[in-house]
């Protein structure tokens, strides 16, 4: 099997990653429910991930990291979380339906949207921001990179947009965080959200939600929290505020892990291997005939996806010939990013995205060059 899915989620995690999940699976107690050694070793490894996440994304406090489940929680927590009837918010075409939705929902409420459109390469033109703020304005929502394109989204450029007119900005970073550096005091981040599962390398079922120290956001979910058991509302300080039940401790062991690698292997180092598999399997395949790409490729800066079509036919069954002959998986479809389709006109077709881990070799980017080379041949 070559694994070409990694903007999904990154199958090959490192080894350290692994053996983490299994200690803490034969060790861990349930944090916050008792003052044994199994229980107290979950709060320590959980207050070390919080310590080493804070420090890795530089907010100024660790009790400002919350556990998820991933990226789509968060989300949901920060937009249902901050968002009123009568608010504005404003958003792009790039985003994923962990942002839409939530978005269609609370404007079923009351809450006025607007989608900075996209242009055909999916770029966005930065003053359109500007231009579409209004004196009800509350907050900026958007991806930092896009998973159907790779295109990325200066979130420096957008977030002193934000800060200057006093809005909320709230930052998807489920294509980004673990391989692009972020900072959420200088590029003015009120609100990131990310996934464990992907260029974090860890494992699936985790998460969390950065909230700046000041800003406070509603609950999504109240209940157990292994404190201040007899208050009738769910504790309202951070990072207890936003991690009712039991967390996944065992999947935040493993992230921790895998922040040490990330940490210890440097993700420049990452994100450079990871864009020449990118530029290595673009340049291959962007002159062969019939194919289609997506995405603006005039930089490097961007996230390591290819996505493409081969001539009139459907996206699923290219990815679905990809797999069965040549072991290659692809990801075909929609990719929960409609807006993104609709500005591209692959609203029907859909589109085959490839997308590469550093985990990936040359030598399985010149056999996926082979295969398109193969199936434009039969067509």
């Amino acid at each position: 099997m070559i694994y070409f899915d990694n903007a999904a989620t990154t199958r090959v995690k490192p080894k350290q990653v692994i053996d983490a999940v299994v200690q803490a699976m034969n060790t861990m107690g349930n944090s916050g429910r008792g003052v044994h050694d199994a229980s107290l070793d979950d709060s320590r490894v959980i207050f070390d991930t919080r310590c080493k996440l804070a420090e890795f994304f530089g907010a100024e406090n660790p009790k400002q990291i919350a556990f998820t489940s991933n990226s789509t929680e968060s989300l949901n927590i920060a937009l249902k979380g901050t968002l009123n009837p009568g608010d504005h918010v404003i958003s792009t075409e790039l985003e994923h339906n962990s942002v839409l939705r939530p978005l269609y929902e609370l404007e079923e409420q009351g809450v006025e949207v607007t989608f900075i459109k996209s242009n055909r390469k999916g770029t966005l033109d930065y003053e359109d921001f500007e231009r579409n703020i209004r004196p009800h304005t509350k907050a900026i929502v958007c991806t930092h990179g896009s998973n159907l394109t790779g295109n990325l989204v200066d979130i420096q450029k957008v977030g002193d947009i934000a800060h200057a007119h006093g809005l909320i900005f709230i930052v998807d970073a489920s294509q980004t965080a673990g391989v692009f550096p972020i900072d959420v005091k200088k590029m003015h981040i009120d609100i990131l959200c990310f996934t464990g599962h992907k260029s974090m390398l860890g494992p699936q079922g985790t998460g969390g939600i950065y909230v700046r120290e000041g800003l406070t956001v509603r609950p999504l979910k109240s209940g157990g929290s292994g404190v201040q058991t007899y208050l009738k509302h769910h504790p309202a300080e951070m990072p207890t505020a936003l991690e009712a039940g039991t967390l996944n401790g065992h999947g935040i062991a493993g992230l921790r892990a895998a922040v040490d690698y990330l940490n210890e292997t440097g993700i420049d180092v990452i994100r450079q291997k990871e864009q020449e598999l990118m530029q290595r399997f673009y340049e291959g395949v962007k002159g062969i005939h019939n194919i289609k790409i997506y995405g603006d490729f005039s930089t490097m800066d961007r996230c390591p996806i290819v996505t493409l079509n081969l001539g009139d036919y459907d996206s699923s069954e290219v990815s679905d010939e990809l797999y069965m002959i040549y072991g290659i998986c692809t990801r075909p479809g929609a990719h929960c990013a409609p807006l993104m389709h609709y500005a591209l006109g692959t609203e029907k077709q859909g589109a085959v995205r490839f997308s590469f881990s550093h985990f990936n070799t040359e030598e399985e980017v010149d056999a996926a060059i082979a295969a398109m080379k193969e199936l434009t041949e039969e067509e």
